[in-house]
């Protein structure tokens, strides 16, 4: 419990908007709950959302002491009420996730609190599974991360020993990820690999595709077979043997065939014609083959995650 005197300052305030003001990592709904459940006691009572706050009033709060920091980006899965979560898989050790477009995997700039990693805390931290102030050193983190407008599955470990053991599996290609989408054209062959070197351009954030090494270049290479074609595009599955910034957006535009509302990689006028804004890009499939030891992941071995449904297949490939 922690008690606090209204100064002059805060006079005037509704009791709802001082908690808000002082306890920024407390989420409003949760504060309102607290409210009604008379764990924030105003001169010793009970008290209103609503009730103004006359100088002198003593508050005593019995709320968590977590709540009482200052907002940081590793307590900020703390101002997550309700975590929005589309569950693909979940035991002791991970949790795979689909992500939606358009959400972040982790914080950038602008965005602090709606991210994937803090739905994630958020869940685990309610759920009683993990709590910061029992830990020294791990938080619950992400093994792998997609761009923000691409949607599919992300893998979180639960423990020190999961994302140790999944972070060698993915440096070692142990794992093999598999994507959907849709590109402008026909693959020529139908099947087959991209292969070449990505150099990141940090200030356009983008990277560039060429044949040969070039200085600072990353080798990329993705197998892709083409499921079916519709109306001047492609349904393409794309795996993943190498795991680089953009590389499939960027490996199928040098090719000549972008995808389907990529604004970085395509073309405006084309993506425009089929109304899509952003890339029709979904990692839909996780293989754990594991032809390795894998520890406390052994009973992973051969299992494959597949998401339920991609919605632009179902937009343009409906049959």
């Amino acid at each position: 419990m922690k008690e606090f005197t209204i100064g002059k300052n805060d006079a005037g305030q509704r009791l709802d908007r001082w908690l808000a003001k002082t306890l920024p990592l407390l989420p409003g709904p949760l504060a309102q709950k607290y409210i009604r459940l008379k764990r924030v006691k105003v001169n010793g009572k009970g008290s209103q959302r609503d009730v103004r706050l006359q100088v002198g009033d003593l508050l005593q709060l019995y709320i968590n002491d977590e709540f009482f920091d200052q907002p940081r980006e590793d307590n900020a899965f703390l101002a997550v009420f309700k975590p929005k979560l589309d569950i693909v898989y979940e035991d002791e050790n991970l949790m795979l996730l689909n992500k939606r477009p358009g959400l972040l995997c982790h914080a950038d700039e602008l965005e602090k609190v709606n991210t994937l990693i803090t739905h994630i805390q958020a869940y685990l931290y309610q759920k009683k599974d993990w709590n910061p102030r029992d830990e020294h050193s791990f938080t619950p983190a992400l093994c792998n991360r997609i761009d923000r407008n691409t949607g599919g599955i992300v893998m979180a470990a639960k423990n020190a020993e999961t994302l140790r053991i999944l972070n060698q599996k993915i440096r070692d290609r142990e794992i093999a990820k598999y994507y959907l989408a849709i590109i402008h054209g026909k693959m020529t062959p139908p099947q087959g690999k991209l292969e070449g070197f990505l150099l990141k351009d940090e200030d356009k954030a983008q990277v560039k595709v060429f044949r040969k090494p070039v200085p600072g270049g990353k080798s990329a290479a993705t197998l892709y077979k083409t499921l079916t074609v519709n109306r001047g595009l492609s349904l393409v599955e794309c795996e993943l043997l190498t795991g680089r910034t953009h590389q499939i957006r960027a490996q199928f535009a040098a090719a000549g065939h972008p995808l389907l509302g990529d604004g970085k990689y395509g073309r405006e006028r084309d993506n425009k014609q089929y109304g899509r804004s952003f890339q029709a890009l979904y990692s839909y499939k996780l293989e754990f083959t594991f032809p390795t030891g894998a520890g406390i992941l052994e009973y992973l071995r051969g299992r494959v995650f597949t998401v339920e449904k991609v919605d632009f297949v179902e937009e343009y490939f409906p049959q």
